[in-house]
């Protein structure tokens, strides 16, 4: 929803600005030519703008767009890893995935991190996004990921003579590596995303606790990627596969899940954000049986649960970065779900809910490198909000409920919320008092 006027004045709401800092009571922002001019509380506000727009907050919350910090575009909420490789030919994966990030901008979400996506195409949706082609969040794109032979994502038997083209690349040794990444480098990506351990997702093969790629892979692929100015992030949950990582010289690490002490100071060391993606273990375990995931998988999700919940807090409460978003895509966690993370973050991993935003905002925004762009509520910076109807520090979980969105806005322009569907929703400036 183009404006007709370059200034777009948001008041009558409480400011949550992404930083941790307490909220601001009766607060305005003001936009211009798509950016951020003013934040802060009403009565300081500048009193004359002409030909202003105006959105009312109703008394709730302004706050920045979300940020998912591990989203999978191409993962069309499938029932098995299996639906990945044999599904879908690419053209359909293509129009599943513009479905998506027009239903995660739709939910909130303004800007995200790939975490990984079939045949490349998060290069082409991030090109059709800055094009105005299709509407979805800002994007970092990884495309293809990189897995040792035998690992999680290397489910086809040989004798099906299949490889795994569209989704990884299967490597064996350094070489295999470093080839894997420069096929990336070709085609554009900014983050290279790896599997240096198993899940409990795939039991019969390797488990949560086992280790899947050698530290010489890793740290061939940490090499060449930042020979190319890339980034290298990885799956770790076992706990020498985290450490592996963090000496490999990885740039953010997946999960965490059973990060032990060495592992911590490892991540202090360099400030190395985690995205634990946790409500994927709760809704494996709570939805899990309805599509028939056996009962050894839904024991493996608890152990991650419990282990990734622990290590999530005590990484916050030392003063290290937890990025929020993951692993939407499956049958049991679809697409559009993805506010449940902070939700459970804040219910039932103990982070109040100033800090599972900020996780969710300025923390994403440091994630994907742009955090001098956006993931916060501040002067200069691109004005992508969210605008609820309702306190969300009072109940997180209106962030899950797009029927309390008034505006979703992408540097200053209306994407989605109320003021889409509804007529006569801008007021006059000179109504302000």
């Amino acid at each position: 929803m183009k404006l007709d006027s370059d200034t777009t004045i948001i008041r009558n709401g409480q400011l949550v600005d992404g930083t941790g800092n307490p909220a601001v009571p009766n607060a305005t922002v003001i936009v211009t030519n798509g950016k951020i001019t003013y934040a802060g509380l009403s009565e300081a506000a500048p009193q004359a703008v002409p030909d202003a727009r105006v959105i009312d907050a109703n008394g709730g919350t302004i706050m920045p767009g979300l940020v998912e910090a591990h989203f999978h575009a191409t993962y069309f909420n499938i029932l098995e890893l299996q639906d990945l490789d044999i599904k879908y030919p690419v053209e359909y994966v293509s129009l599943l995935s513009a479905v998506n990030t027009k239903l995660a901008l739709e939910c909130g979400y303004t800007a995200a991190r790939s975490g990984g996506c079939l045949f490349n195409v998060d290069v082409w949706l991030r090109q059709a996004i800055e094009s105005d082609l299709i509407p979805g969040p800002r994007l970092s794109t990884s495309g293809r990921e990189i897995c040792s032979a035998g690992g999680l994502m290397d489910w086809n038997p040989e004798f099906r003579k299949i490889g795994m083209e569209g989704l990884v690349f299967i490597i064996n040794g350094v070489e295999e590596a470093r080839t894997a990444v420069r096929a990336l480098v070709k085609d554009g990506i900014e983050w290279v995303k790896t599997y240096p351990t198993g899940d409990a997702a795939s039991p019969d093969t390797n488990d949560h606790h086992t280790l899947c790629m050698t530290f010489e892979e890793m740290d061939a692929v940490v090499q060449t990627a930042h020979n190319h100015k890339l980034k290298v992030t990885g799956h770790c949950r076992a706990t020498e596969g985290i450490k592996n990582a963090l000496r490999a010289g990885y740039d953010c690490i997946e999960h965490g899940t059973f990060i032990d002490d060495e592992g911590l100071d490892l991540l202090l060391e360099r400030d190395v954000p985690c995205v634990p993606a946790l409500y994927f273990e709760k809704a494996s375990i709570l939805r899990g049986p309805e599509f028939g995931l056996p009962q050894s998988v839904i024991d493996g999700h608890q152990e991650t649960l419990d282990g990734g919940t622990d290590s999530a807090l005590r990484i916050l409460r030392a003063g290290g970065r937890i990025g929020l978003g993951g692993d939407y895509g499956f049958g049991w966690n679809p697409h559009g779900d993805y506010a449940r993370e902070i939700t459970f973050f804040v219910n039932d991993v103990g982070f109040t809910p100033l800090e599972a935003i900020m996780c969710a905002t300025k923390t994403g925004a440091e994630i994907m490198g742009r955090s001098d762009e956006f993931g916060t509520v501040e002067v200069g910076k691109l004005a992508d909000l969210l605008i609820v109807d309702g306190d969300v520090l009072n109940d997180i979980s209106l962030l899950e409920d797009r029927s309390q969105f008034i505006a979703v806005m992408q540097g200053g322009v209306i994407k989605a919320g109320q003021l889409t569907r509804t007529e006569h929703t801008w007021e006059n400036a000179t109504k302000m008092g």
